[in-house]
């Protein structure tokens, strides 16, 4: 017998999935007894049944529509009845957990939490709401050239006829959160669109860094009522794009 630890990559998350139980013992004879494995793209959100902490991990048992789902991220804090929501991770099957001395039939390991609340459904985090700023404080961007190139007002109006097309759009960070779902999340405001009804604003998603302030064009493609699940909806969101200062 030996051992080893196992690197997984979530959607842009490193898992050392060895140190979730110290480490897998494996067979010599047969790599066929290793848990199967399989990728879990969705985010997972539910009511927590159940937790426990172990070897710098939280395992957390959470329920959605009558299903029980078990999940495990690096050490968090946790109460029975929290409805909490998790990165999308690995699923392991018949996975043996020797520092809690027990096998789990399936398990998904999360890079962590990205979003929680005491009570009721999960809904968006604060952070991916549109921050609001009143139009006499807002600066005015001058908007990008070229036969793509829209304001983010015209991004809202004609997001019907604009859905899956390629968009070029101009403006200042007004928020970037890193590393959400595997990619950064970027508001965007240019002056243009009403901030009472949030058409001043435009979240974009890109690999690329930016911070507040900066002024930026974006390049990426439009998608209309985008809904990842967990309460990440948005009516007009870019994805994909490229940025460039």
């Amino acid at each position: 017998m030996k051992r080893f630890f196992l690197l997984f990559t979530t959607i842009s998350v490193l898992l050392l999935i060895g140190s979730v139980n110290g480490t897998f013992a494996v067979s010599q004879k047969s790599a066929a007894e290793l848990p199967q494995m399989n990728q879990d793209i969705s985010p997972l959100s539910g009511k927590v049944v159940e937790s426990m902490d172990s070897g710098g991990y939280t395992y957390i048992n959470i329920e959605n529509a009558g299903k029980k789902t078990w999940v495990a991220v690096p050490k968090t804090q946790v109460k029975v009845g929290q409805n909490m929501s998790f990165q999308p991770g690995m699923v392991m099957n018949n996975f043996q957990s020797k520092t809690l001395n027990r096998t789990f039939e399936a398990i998904v390991f999360s890079g962590g939490v990205i979003g929680q609340q005491e009570t009721g459904s999960v809904s968006a985090p604060a952070e991916h709401t549109p921050p609001k700023i009143a139009a006499d404080k807002t600066t005015k961007i001058k908007k990008a050239s070229g036969p793509d190139a829209y304001t983010v007002a015209d991004l809202y109006e004609k997001s019907s006829s604009l859905d899956k097309k390629s968009v070029v759009i101009r403006g200042q960070v007004i928020k970037f959160s890193p590393n959400i779902m595997g990619k950064n999340w970027i508001h965007i405001q240019d002056g243009s669109g009403d901030p009472s009804k949030g058409t001043n604003d435009i979240l974009v998603t890109t690999s690329n860094s930016a911070k507040a302030g900066d002024i930026v064009t974006a390049k990426g493609t439009l998608n209309k009522d985008r809904d990842f699940g967990s309460g990440y909806k948005y009516s007009v969101i870019v994805e994909e794009a490229s940025i460039k200062k």
